[in-house]
């Protein structure tokens, strides 16, 4: 099973108790160097973590099959970046303005107790998933599974590998981005504090470390051995880049964005790689590649982000910010409404989809399904996936509906990572 990480080659409602803010929230901004996001939910911001989610679900589930409909044999980048890059904007959009307004120890105290809720589904899911994989290991009397999915380890000292996985040193394949989101959520508060102060320097010192973890060759090292397949030293680069954009910075390259040069670079570039990835699976065409080129961009990392997936994810959020703008009537489109939810319950629809897609795997393997029941499978798990993000919706207007008629406030800590 080929895992997402194998390299290529509407604010939070305040809660009661908290300070009031002595000057008005505008009078603080005016002072600052960030703009403070718009109030209204951003629909397009759900649409797209919707979509991430969705297709890391269909890579987990179907490597050799259906990822031929997903956007990882198609250029550098895949649904990794667009996640991390939502994340780091929507906690910019969410806890910027808790921050600008109630202050820094409220604004720490909220993002670290959401860092808590995700650490908590991170050990959950791991429990779960090793259940799930050593039951459909034993089942089959295949004892493959577990060294596809890197837990027989567990299996040898699982007293020593609780441990590790409560480190975030250990976790079986599919489960690496978790671990990353949690340390970049944990250091979110030292960087929204120098971003409401110094948005640019903030940006530069991160595009800093993303290159000196080049030059000093900065990592993590993962148990039993290795490192990890998400550095945090690297992929910061693209977290804090989507909190620098939902706190003005998006805005000011908004001119940038609309030049038709800026789009035939993006387009240019991205037929670029697109031909490059054909090579990849079409090793007849390698005759094609330049040497030179060749030496030149290879290896692409990804555990590292290499500045072409970057470049790549860039190109692909340029060309889709011109064509799917903020009013775009599909937003509104009960076609669209089930990623859009998704979306808005990433956290939830993040660690079922770990779970359906080896569920999904293990049948297809095992019964050496053809392409129509790959498809089958996954619009299954696509559709569970859509049920439980619309009970969990569903959950949220009652508690809503309920405290307003009880004169409550309803708190909603989970608006950032959408549940």
């Amino acid at each position: 099973m080929v895992s997402i990480a194998d390299p290529v080659a509407a604010p939070a409602p305040a809660e009661a108790g908290d300070a009031i803010a002595v000057r008005p929230a505008a009078a603080i901004v005016s002072k600052l160097a960030v703009s403070l996001p718009a109030k209204d939910r951003e629909l397009r911001i759900d649409l797209f973590r919707g979509l991430a989610l969705w297709l890391i679900f269909i890579d987990h589930m179907s490597p050799d099959v259906l990822t031929w409909f997903t956007i990882r044999n198609y250029g550098f980048s895949d649904a990794t970046e667009i996640f991390i890059f939502i994340s780091g904007y929507t906690a910019a959009f969410v806890y910027g303005r808790s921050m600008l307004e109630s202050g820094f120890l409220i604004g720490t105290a909220r993002i670290l107790r959401r860092v808590w809720q995700i650490y908590m589904a991170h050990v959950f899911l791991f429990t779960v998933f090793l259940a799930e994989i050593g039951y459909f290991a034993a089942s089959a009397g295949n004892p493959a599974y577990s060294d596809e999915m890197g837990v027989t380890d567990f299996l040898k000292e699982p007293d020593l590998a609780i441990v590790q996985a409560l480190l975030l040193r250990f976790r079986p394949l599919n489960m690496d981005v978790l671990p990353l989101y949690i340390v970049l959520m944990f250091f979110l508060p030292y960087v929204l504090w120098l971003m409401k102060r110094r948005l640019d320097l903030t940006l530069a010192l991160s595009a800093v470390l993303y290159v000196m973890r080049w030059k000093y060759d900065l990592y993590l090292t993962a148990y039993p051995g290795g490192f990890w397949s998400f550095n945090p030293f690297a992929w910061q680069l693209l977290f804090v880049f989507g909190a620098w954009c939902a706190l003005g910075g998006a805005r000011r390259l908004s001119g940038i964005l609309a030049s038709p040069i800026t789009l035939w670079i993006s387009v240019a570039y991205l037929l670029a790689a697109f031909g490059v990835t054909l090579t990849w699976s079409f090793p007849q065409l390698s005759h094609l590649m330049p040497a030179r080129l060749e030496q030149w961009i290879y290896p692409i990392d990804k555990p590292d982000l290499d500045v072409l997936r970057f470049a790549h994810f860039l190109a692909l959020a340029t060309i889709t910010m011109r064509f799917v703008p903020k009013d775009w009537p599909g937003l509104r489109s009960p076609w669209l409404r089930p990623m859009i939810l998704c979306g808005q319950h990433s956290l939830v629809i993040f660690c079922l989809g770990v779970f359906l897609a080896f569920a999904g795997y293990f049948l297809l393997t095992e019964i050496s399904a053809g392409i129509g029941l790959h498809f089958l499978v996954g619009i299954l798990g696509i559709l569970i996936a859509s049920a439980v993000a619309w009970m969990a919706t569903w959950y949220k207007q009652s508690d809503a509906k309920m405290a307003a008629r009880t004169g409550g406030m309803l708190v909603n800590a989970d608006f950032v990572g959408g549940g």
